[in-house]
């Protein structure tokens, strides 16, 4: 039996379809049942829906201890892409709870139960950070903990604290550090939202550089780095960063606005523009008690030129990637797929 934990998100609904179709009996948590229906509605998305009364659905969380010890029964495997992400600073305490806290529970039912085998979703916000000889950031890079990270990052380094916690302990363990997912089905999150803007007219844009990957890439190396434990002692332990390439946020921004049919965003938003925004967001967030749009972590990141490196995860398993704007338009396709439909 498989584990799927957020099966209910992004990566782990097409995980969860992809191990359906090449007939694994797999088991998901799901917190309520609108997230439930979430996946269902992927499924359908991709004409799969029969499909979907295959997964055994487990009603838990994964910061609650005693909802974990049903999910986990007869379990052998463990795909965790369970993770709140958040750039928020009133999530920091959030954060921590769910990435680190629910991480450590994950690897605690998993040594308890004998699971064999566990690959856990991380990001490349918990990869290293580059000195001064260095030019792209890879699984080697050290971290600094004397540098800035944003609490999200701090959360998803700590998480991958308790995996490799977890294989001192015996456990096989695989980590995957993917860049921004690309995806179908969830434009109202995550990068999701980076179509929604754009299709609701986002007028700025910022040059900064960050790694992109499709979705189906991610869970695609999630089964390979899984089968690979199986058959090579080797890769237990092995970290992969995830991404097809690096990109600025003008080019992806551009390709989705293509894609849509609709305007490009127009203005530039330079370094001092988004000084000025983040805190403008900070006192409206205040004033009006709402959740903010942009902290100060996601204003600069987006002016980052920090470049990632996916040298290794090619070479180990000679993966070769789908192209992200050529992605970016199926994506886009999908979605008016979607629509027609409601």
């Amino acid at each position: 039996m498989i584990l799927v934990t957020g099966a209910t998100g992004l990566v782990g609904s097409h995980l969860a379809l992809q191990l359906i179709e090449n007939g694994e009996n797999i088991r998901a948590i799901y917190r309520n049942s609108n997230s439930k229906m979430a996946t269902k509605s992927l499924f359908e998305l991709y004409e799969k829906g029969n499909l979907f009364e295959k997964i055994e659905w487990i009603q838990a969380d994964i910061t609650d201890v005693t909802s974990l010890e049903i999910a986990f029964a007869n379990v052998d495997s463990v795909y965790h892409c369970a993770a709140l992400i958040s750039f928020d600073p009133k999530d920091e305490a959030l954060l921590r709870k769910t990435n680190i806290e629910g991480t450590a529970n994950i690897v605690n039912f998993s040594i308890a139960n004998g699971v064999k085998k566990l690959c856990f979703v991380s990001s490349i916000a918990a990869l290293g950070d580059l000195k001064e000889h260095e030019i792209r950031i890879s699984e080697a890079t050290d971290w600094n903990p004397e540098k800035p990270h944003s609490d999200y990052a701090i959360s998803k380094y700590g998480a991958e604290m308790e995996i490799w916690r977890g294989q001192q302990e015996g456990l096989k363990v695989a980590v995957l550090n993917p860049g921004i997912i690309l995806g179908p089905g969830f434009w109202n999150k995550g990068s999701g939202t980076l179509f929604s803007a754009v299709a609701n007219g986002l007028p700025f844009y910022t040059k900064g550089f960050t790694g992109f990957v499709a979705v189906s890439d991610v869970v695609a190396l999630l089964i390979l780095a899984m089968n690979k434990m199986e058959v090579d002692e080797n890769n237990n332990g092995q970290r992969f960063v995830i991404i097809e390439d690096n990109y600025s946020y003008e080019t992806v921004l551009n390709a989705i606005a293509e894609a849509l049919k609709v305007k490009k965003p127009k203005f530039y938003a330079s370094k001092w523009i988004t000084e000025i925004a983040w805190r403008l967001n900070w006192i409206t967030s205040e004033v009006f008690n709402q959740k903010r749009n942009i902290s100060k972590d996601s204003a600069r990141s987006s002016h980052s030129t920090s470049l990632y490196s996916n040298e290794k995860v090619k070479a180990v398993f000679g993966f070769k990637f789908r192209n992200t704007k050529e992605y970016i338009n199926e994506i886009v396709a999908l979605h008016s797929k979607l629509e027609k439909t409601i």
